[in-house]
């Protein structure tokens, strides 16, 4: 039997000052928009703006 494809997918978080990612999920029926989320930047080392990519 096949199983049923799950609701969350893993996504990646993107800063929108450095080349810094992360790797979460999200559930796809609630969150049908992308992703934008404000989190630390170790890079520049401060909180930026982080945006879901493909």
């Amino acid at each position: 039997m096949a199983s049923k494809k799950g609701n969350r997918i893993v996504i990646k978080l993107k800063s929108t000052e450095s080349g810094f990612t992360y790797t979460t999920e999200k559930n796809r029926k609630n969150d049908t928009a992308r992703l934008e989320l404000k989190k630390y930047d170790p890079i520049v080392r401060r909180k930026v703006v982080f945006r879901e990519t493909k």
